[in-house]
């Protein structure tokens, strides 16, 4: 019940869907954070979904801030 008001809640905020946070999630769990494809994949994911357009220059820079584990706790510096 209250996963359910959680993703109501995000979803309205967001426009994203519960089955997208949740497959994003999944994608994230079961694979492996250093695999620069996947990597890839979710960084333009993540631009799609918050509507911003991520350059291959940034994106290059966000995998290999990720690989290094040199991510800034607050993600929006990164953006």
């Amino acid at each position: 019940m209250f996963q359910d008001a959680f993703f109501k809640k995000v979803e309205k905020k967001t426009n994203v869907s519960k089955d997208t946070i949740l497959s994003l999630a999944n994608k994230l769990q079961s694979n492996d954070m250093k695999d620069e494809k996947v990597l890839r994949e979710v960084v333009q994911e993540l631009g799609k979904l918050t509507g911003k357009e991520v350059s291959e220059e940034k994106t290059q820079k966000i995998i290999n801030a990720i690989k290094k584990d040199d991510v800034p706790k607050n993600i929006d510096q990164m953006f």
